[in-house]
């Protein structure tokens, strides 16, 4: 059984300041959890589990050697952000911050700028790791990689995407950066135009690119849409499948 005490350590770390102060964040449910322990089991510090949970993966745990508890349902209902909580919490040490190299020469990969709704910053995340990204840039003013709903969103990618902050001007003036895309709406149409390798800005939600990043931008592309319907724009992750299918295609699949 968990203690008041316990229950309100693991809702502290719903906060990114308590997060950032014990490098420890939430991991939820069956499937994220497992690949965790399937693929880098040495972040897991320790995990909160219902029966059924343990039936199926208690070896694992075992194996691996990682501190377990075994909780009711309702326990679990408390600790967890979720309406629904899914068998399982673990709470996962932070990645070690090693520099990651990336070429843009020969490769291209997302910056997101401002982007501050988690289920689209872990959707994006998951977009990166479907199309083989393994780095993503975003601003510091976008939302917490750690946040338990951006690692909800990923459904794992979070294991295999690395995530780094920084303001775009910084990063342009320490990478070689030849095409700097922008997803704006009176860009060029992205399927009449061949794409290079280089970095794509997906802008904010609501006010897209920072008027500060649009001045970097040197090759600003857009979505075509049909001329008589009344949406305005596309949401962020939405927006960022359509991008980043068509330099897939163009530059990875030869079509």
């Amino acid at each position: 059984m968990l203690s008041k005490n316990q229950i309100k350590e693991i809702q502290s770390l719903h906060l990114k300041k308590q997060r950032d102060n014990q490098k420890l964040f939430i991991v939820e449910g069956v499937k994220s959890v497992s690949e965790v322990l399937l693929q880098k089991s040495d972040l897991v510090s320790k995990a909160y589990a219902t029966k059924e949970f343990l039936l199926n993966y208690k070896k694992e745990l075992q194996q691996f050697k990682i501190d377990y508890s075994e909780i009711s349902e309702e326990e679990l209902q408390k600790i967890s952000l979720q309406n629904n909580p899914n068998q399982v919490l673990a709470l996962c040490n932070y990645f070690s911050s090693t520099p990651k190299v990336f070429d843009f020469k020969k490769d291209f990969t997302l910056y997101m700028d401002d982007i501050r709704d988690p289920g689209n910053f872990g959707t994006i995340v998951r977009l990166a790791d479907w199309f083989g990204i393994k780095n993503v840039f975003c601003s510091p003013a976008s939302c917490d990689f750690y946040n338990p709903k951006v690692i909800q969103a990923t459904m794992g990618a979070f294991l295999r995407v690395n995530v780094v902050y920084s303001e775009l001007e910084e990063l342009l003036k320490h990478q070689n950066i030849d095409n700097v895309y922008g997803a704006v709406l009176n860009g060029a149409t992205i399927y009449n135009n061949k794409l290079s390798n280089g970095l794509i800005i997906i802008g904010n939600e609501a006010n897209g690119i920072s008027d500060a990043n649009l001045k970097l931008i040197n090759k600003p592309i857009t979505i075509p849409s049909h001329q008589s319907n009344g949406t305005e724009s596309l949401n962020a992750a939405m927006a960022t499948a359509i991008i980043v299918s068509e330099f897939y295609r163009q530059l990875k699949t030869g079509a």
